[in-house]
């Protein structure tokens, strides 16, 4: 067996399939969940002895199984008796995507938004309890209760009925998130599967999402450095930036503003498509990003939308008003240190601005972020002391 036979990324792809498959069959979603990651262990524990010519149909059957044991060790063994006496019959699995109809099964109407987006992210998205953890600023104690707390909701809840398709375009946006920033690269899932709903759905916001999606993934190449750290959007080489991408996505945006339906996602896609427009950081349209972050706060009210809108404002009309801006709204919110410290530094106050950085590391999500912050810090302290020299 070939070393990538195992591919992490591989495996991941037949979660939703072998997932929904077993929701097909009759079981509750909570035990189908254990029973996939149970045959997921054994997969990891006898491919690479023997690698079967069905992937797909041996996780289905040994999940299938795994239900079977799950299910009889339960207080309702008689009542789930007639549903678990039969195996899937043997063959080559179906290969059609269940994925994004398994996404609106887990919005289920039982489930608060939050509780449906945790579930869905870690049973179909693939994602640890750590990284949704992440992604919804909370410990991961609290995020495992949360997620297990969905997984009782569900446990005897015929997941049949399909869920919010708002819930779903969250979903999808928290994946994407992850896929960009993080460990895991699921940006590219996020995008194939919002080119589905869109097809499926007719919606403007869908296209909103998929627009901002293809926008933001346009810049990725030019997001790092050869050794990991980050590049700043007024930094970033954008002769690396995917035009095919920007085009489409601008192509997308345009059609679902002229629908006169503005959302959320429409409002993101809409700065994005500014940003990617510019030639040069300098050339930027602030103005017109302030406006459309207006639009953004009328339609979300999100601390984090004031937060760069507070930043915008400071490349506009100056950093003395992005500060003013900034200064209304809550310290503890995310990156709201790094912001002032940026435009500490944009106003020439490199004291305040180097200190501002030092803190913002020590509170950064991850480790680029942190890097990057410290360099700028450090920059700003060995500028002092030249200055002082």
């Amino acid at each position: 067996m070939t070393a990538d036979a195992l591919d992490a990324g591989r495996l991941r792809d037949l979660i939703p399939g072998v997932l929904a498959a077993l929701v097909h069959r009759g079981a509750d979603f909570a035990t189908a969940e254990d029973a996939v990651q149970e045959a997921l262990m054994r997969a990891v524990d006898t491919w690479p002895r023997q690698r079967p010519d069905d992937p797909k149909g041996w996780l289905i059957t040994t999940a299938w199984r795994c239900f079977v044991d799950l299910a009889r060790s339960e207080t309702a063994r008689r009542n789930r008796e007639q549903r678990v006496s039969e195996e899937p019959a043997a063959g080559p699995a179906a290969s059609e995507d269940e994925t994004l109809r398994l996404y609106f099964l887990c919005a289920h109407p039982s489930l608060t938004p939050t509780s449906a987006v945790a579930l869905t992210l870690r049973a179909v998205g693939g994602l640890t309890t750590r990284q949704i953890a992440q992604a919804y600023l909370v410990p991961e104690a609290t995020m495992a209760q949360r997620i297990s707390r969905a997984k009782r909701t569900v446990s005897e809840v015929r997941l049949d009925t399909p869920g919010d398709l708002r819930t779903v375009l969250r979903v999808l946006y928290l994946v994407f998130n992850e896929g960009y920033s993080g460990d895991i690269d699921l940006a590219a899932e996020a995008i194939r599967l919002a080119r589905q709903l869109i097809a499926t759905t007719g919606d403007p916001e869908v296209a909103g999402l998929l627009a901002l999606f293809l926008l933001h993934h346009a810049r990725r190449p030019a997001r790092t450095r050869a050794d990991g750290s980050l590049v700043p959007l007024a930094e970033q080489d954008r002769a690396l930036w995917r035009r095919d991408l920007i085009a489409e996505g601008v192509t997308i945006l345009q059609a679902a503003l002229a629908r006169d339906r503005l959302g959320e996602y429409q409002a993101q896609a809409a700065i994005a498509a500014l940003h990617a427009d510019a030639q040069t950081a300098e050339e930027t349209d602030w103005v017109q990003i302030v406006e459309w972050y207006d639009e953004l706060i009328a339609l979300t009210d999100s601390p984090i939308a004031r937060l760069n809108r507070a930043v915008a404002v400071g490349e506009a009309d100056g950093p003395q008003a992005g500060l003013a801006a900034l200064a209304e709204l809550d310290p503890g919110l995310p990156r709201y240190t790094a912001s002032a410290a940026y435009l500490h530094e944009r106003a020439g106050d490199t004291a305040t601005a180097a200190r501002l950085y030092v803190q913002a590391a020590d509170r950064a999500q991850n480790l680029a972020e942190r890097n990057h912050l410290t360099l700028r810090a450090a920059t700003l302290h060995q500028r002092l002391r030249d200055d002082g020299s």
